[in-house]
Formats: C-alpha cells, structure tokens, sequence
C-alpha cells in the first residue's frame, strides 16, 4: 500500500476507524440451537512474540485452505449478503473450534460438512466486540469438520467497504462499492481468519444489479460481459487483507497483452495515457527480481474517496485518481503497488509488527524501478522527499514505535504504525546493505530472497537468519551483526545510513532562499522545467509561516491555489493555514470535498483545527464532505476535529 501518513495526526483516528458493536446472535428454534455462551479456549504451541496480536484466530490448531464466497452486492440496503465456505486444516489432533474474526457482521447460520456429505448446525458464540479487534466468533466442530460455511452479512456501515451515491462518481449515473481490507478490515465484509499469517486460495460467485461491473482480486476477465453475474478465482494463496472487491460502471482498457486498466468511461483513457509505462516496470522488476508470478496486473482506478494512494490487490491494483496528473510525474505510485507483486503478495510479513517487510522492500523495489526507467535524478528526489518526512515524523513519535520490528504490544492498532518506519527506514535499511555489497551481490541475493520465501509469511527474525547465513556469512567484513541489530530494532536512523543528495533540489533551495530572502522568485524559464517533485521540495522548505503578501506573489506567479495536484495541495494549503491566507478558504473547501485521500487532506485538517476560525472552516466543510469519505477517512478527521474541541488540560505547574 502507498501512503505517507504522519502518525501523530492520526494515531487516534485510526484507532476509532476500528470501532464497532456486537453483533447479536440470531434466533433459533430448541431443536438447531445454533447460539450458546462462549467457550474458553487456551491458545497453545505459540509464543507470544510469534502471534498476531490483531486477531483472534489460532492458526496453529485450523487453518483456512481455502474460501469459497457466495455474495449479492446490495447498494439500496448497502450490503453484501451470502455465505463462506471454509476448507480447513486441522493441524491440532485435540482442536475442535474454529475461532473468526468479524466486525460489525451479522451472523445468521453456521454448518458444517460431515465425512456423508451431510451439512449440520453448529453451535457458535459471537463475543463482545473489542473497538480494534471487533467481534471473536467461536464456531464448535466437535467433528472437526473439513468444510465448514457461514451465511452472514455485512453492516452499511463496514469499516472495510465504502458505498457511492452516483452524484459521488465521475459519471452520475451508478452506484460504486469498494473495499479496503489492509490492514484488519477483511473481517468487516467476510468472517476470516483476519492475520497475514494465514494464506488462502478462494473462489467467489457474485451476484449485482446488471449496470455494475464487478471485480475482485482474482481472474478479471477483461473481456467479461456486464451481466450482473460474475465467477473469480484464485489459484495463488493470499493473506486476506488482499481479498478485494468493486462494483460500479466500470471499463477495461489494454496497456499491454497483461496489464490493462479498469475505469469509469470517463477517465480510463486517460489513466491508460498516464499509466503506459505499466509494462516497462513489469519487465524492469522481472529483470531484477525473478518472474511476475500473478498472471496478469491490472490498475483499478477508483474515485477520489478512495482513502490511499495504492492498495496492492492482486492481478488488481487499486489507485486514487489524484496520481493522474497529465505528466507520469506521480506514477511512482504504480511502480510502489507493482513491487509489491514481488515484496508483500509474493513475500508477506507475518504480523503488522513486522509491516516493514512488505512497505520498506517495496519501497526499495519501486525506487529502483523509478531509476530504471526515469533516471537516478527522479530517484534521488523521491528518496530526499520521504526522508524529510521521516524527519519531521520522527521528531514527534514514540522512539519504540521507530523501530523496524516491534516488540508485541507496542502497536495497539496496526493502522497507527509509523510510516516513516515501515516505509522509509526500511527502504534505507536496504539501500545500506546495497551499498555495502554492491548491487552485482545484493540484487542477486533479494531475487533469491523473493524466490525463497514465495507464497509464505515470514517474520523479522526469519528475514534475519537469512540475510546472516545468505548476506553476512558468505560476504564477511561488509556488515556486522551489530549494525544489522541497530537498524532493525533501535529506535532513528543510524549513522551508518547512506545519504542521498539531489542537485536539482540544491538549485530549488538556492532558489528559495533568494526570494524568502528579499530577492526574486525564480525565473519562470527555471520553474517551468520544474517537476512535481521540484515544487513540493520548493513549498516544504519555506519558513513555518509567510506574510498574506509573500502568499499572494507566489500565487499570483503558480497559482498554486485551486491546482489540480493533490501532491502541491498536500504542502500549499496548510502554509496557506498557518499563515492566515485566507484567499483560500474557497479552495480548501473545494479540495477536502472533492478528495477523500487522508495522507493528501490530514496535514489540511490538521492546520485548520488548530484556531477557532479554522476549526469552523473544518466542520463545515467535513459536514458536507463527510458522505463521500470514506469510513476510515471519516474517523480521521472526526479524531482530528474531537481532540482540537477538546478542553486545554492544565499545565504540571498549575497543578
């Protein structure tokens, strides 16, 4: 997934994203009780370092094979109704539960198969909900059956599903629905087995108005007909977070004989134009890192209330719109959601306190996919860009949340994970060794790496005995086991860390300080030749706040108020905030409406919350916003909004 969010905004926030109620057990009849009081389970064989503290499955006694969804698609009522079906492991001689993890789902009947291929009543129990972890729901199978199927469905207000009015989409006409499963939210739309420990195979039949297309990530036909009955599979087993769903008005056009997009008619030539170099960047990862392993890759652009930049489904790239900008200058994103294909579906962490495995390799992939094909400059801006944002994350969050992998407990949440850590720090953790090594040993070992650990979920210190017996042992004198240590478990950046330097930026700098300094701005012939990655650098460096004055010229000279990328917007509008420019309320306004992406509208609400004319500005505008956000997005900036009402607490010396 690609996202750049400041943790401290929204730590809180996210926390209440989670939230949820019990969901009571249904009615039964004295002769199928199929609801009875929650049996105590003891967890065994599993050290608590190695459990997935974000669910409450045990996947050392059962296992999920395999999930065979049956779904009706909703968007009047806004559910997905149905049932899934569970082929299990049984891997504890003595288990007989299968325990799920669910949020806010309404659970209706539980059977399972029996060895005559009869299919019986179970007894089950739904816990009270936990606001992080929502709902345990506790499945008795004395039998130990090999199949077991729950019919159920999803609350309209899923924290893992987001439905559109058609005023919402680009063309006015249909409904849309989408889901977002990373990182616990699969549990709100499908009673799973929700850790990214535990990978499965599955199929889906879904069923929706004959209008809406559907897909999934699984085998989109980009030839299938609208037909309002549509059959998936996935033969590659995946955790699932990465089980995925759309429906909408939805075309397809080809990139290349494998990779294509998925649109509303009204965007998906563009986004074809802007995404071209799709198959490029296959071919460039393949070079490197072994072959692409899922068949076909696709880009699903989704409206702008999508709350990410990427999510990296399988054969299914969800992407905001906001990376569409006329001038490839934000297809990073693409390069970021396809290494994931290799670093995080291929090889995936084995909990959210090991989420540096799946970001910070990506993370690496995609700069030298930017390098590969757009030049070392290119990379070279994008890596200063994300440093500088570690930077400044790094001056506000707690030092143990700093660290790569994460003692158990630390992380209350898996959405408050610092990503400035997992993104950043881990990518620079693996430029290190790079550098080290040099490229003609360390490309060869992470293809192996990726070809080693295929189709697994691995933790940290697995990662670590490899890289001792692959990397260190065989190539003695690069790096000690000591510097290994200090990145993965301290707290900053080490010393040891690589710098990257960026010329262009020099000059933007240079450019900066004689205009903040009394003298011109930059001479149009120089900024024209500017990229996205130039004026972000040129908006990040200047001072905290500037005069109504120096605002204007500059608008006046980049109109940068009202622009339509949201990359300039992120960094223009909360300067704009913190200096009293309020020449752009209007297009603040306009910009938190029409974008529902939190790492582009945060940093915004975070400014105008912070004086009284700004926090009405904020509520105003999140009222009117607020049915086109997102669920997760909702919660940010409900948190946001909350904690600036909440009263000043007394100082210690005033106590």
């Amino acid at each position: 997934m690609r996202t750049s969010i400041l943790t401290v905004c929204l730590v809180a926030a996210l926390t209440a994203a989670a939230g949820c109620s019990r969901d009571a057990a249904p009615a039964a009849d004295a002769s199928k009780t199929t609801a009875t009081p929650e049996a105590k389970v003891t967890d065994t064989a599993v050290a608590a370092a190695d459990r997935d503290e974000h669910s409450y499955a045990q996947p050392d006694l059962v296992r999920i094979d395999d999930l065979a969804l049956l779904l009706a698609v909703d968007f009047a009522s806004k559910t997905l109704t149905g049932s899934a079906t569970y082929t299990l492991q049984w891997t504890d001689p003595k288990a007989n539960q299968l325990v799920l993890d669910t949020r806010d789902l309404k659970i209706e009947k539980i059977v399972g198969e029996r060895d005559d291929g009869k299919w019986v009543d179970l007894k089950y129990a739904v816990a009270d909900a936990d606001k992080t972890l929502g709902s345990k729901l506790t499945i008795e199978a004395p039998d130990r059956n090999k199949r077991i199927r729950v019919s159920y469905a999803t609350s309209p207000n899923a924290s893992g599903l987001q439905w559109l009015e058609p005023s919402m989409t680009q063309g006015k006409k249909t409904p849309f629905m989408f889901s977002q499963s990373q990182q616990i939210h699969a549990r709100s739309w499908v009673p799973l087995q929700d850790t990214p420990s535990v990978r499965f195979t599955y199929t889906a039949h879904v069923t929706a108005p004959k209008d809406a297309m559907v897909l999934m990530s699984a085998d989109n036909d980009p030839k299938a007909a609208r037909d309002g009955d549509y059959e998936f599979k996935m033969p590659q087993k995946i955790p699932s977070y990465l089980l995925a769903i759309a429906a909408g008005d939805l075309v397809f056009q080809p990139i290349s004989n494998r990779s294509g997009v998925w649109a509303e008619p009204g965007m998906v030539k563009k986004a074809a134009t802007e995404f071209v170099d799709t198959e490029k960047m296959m071919e460039t990862t393949e070079k490197l890192y072994g072959p692409y392993r899922w068949e076909r890759y696709d880009i699903l652009v989704l409206p702008p209330s999508f709350p990410y930049g990427g999510m990296e489904n399988p054969r299914l790239t969800f992407a905001t719109p906001t990376v569409i900008v006329g001038d490839k200058s934000l297809v990073s994103l693409v390069a970021h959601e396809l290494a994931h294909s290799w670093s995080g579906n291929l090889v995936t962490f084995s909990s959210s306190k090991d989420a540096w495995l799946n970001e910070g390799f990506t993370s690496y992939v995609e700069n030298r996919i930017v390098e590969a094909l757009y030049g070392k400059e290119r990379s070279d801006m994008e890596s200063v860009i994300g440093r500088n944002e570690l930077a400044a994350e790094f001056k506000t969050i707690d030092p143990k949340l700093q660290a790569l992998a994460l003692k158990p407990g630390v992380l209350k949440d898996p959405d408050e994970a610092s990503s400035a850590t997992v993104y950043t720090k881990g990518a620079w953790f693996l430029q290190f060794l790079e550098q080290r090594y040099g490229r003609e040993v360390f490309d060869p070992f992470l293809r192996d790496y990726f070809n080693h650990f295929a189709f697994q979920s691995i933790s940290t210190k697995q990662f670590v005995d490899y890289a001792k017996a692959n990397l260190l042992a065989k190539h003695p004198g690069k790096v000690s086991e000591a510097e290994l240590d200090e990145w993965i478990y301290g707290p900053g950046i080490p010393k040891s860390a690589p710098a990257t330097v960026s010329p262009r930026f020099d000059a933007v700098d240079a450019a900066r300080k004689t205009w903040v300094d009394g003298g011109a701005l930059p001479d149009k012939a120089l900024t024209a030749k500017w990229t996205t990655q130039e004026w972000v650098h040129f908006i990040e460096g200047m001072p905290e706040k500037l005069s109504v004055e120096q605002l204007t010229a500059l608008d006046a000279a980049y109109k940068f108020t009202g622009t339509p990328n949201g990359e300039i917007a992120q960094r223009w509008y909360p300067l704009a905030v913190r200096s009293g420019y309020h020449q752009a309320d209007q297009a603040i306004a306009a910009f938190l409406t029409t974008i529902g992406r939190r790492k582009l509208i945060m940093p915004t609400y975070g400014e105008l919350v912070k004086t009284p004319e700004g926090l009405k500005l904020a509520e105003d505008t999140f009222a009117k916003a607020k049915p086109g956000y997102h669920p997760i997005t909702t919660a940010s900036v409900e948190a946001t909004i909350a904690k600036a009402k909440q009263p000043a607490q007394p100082s210690a010396a005033g106590q």
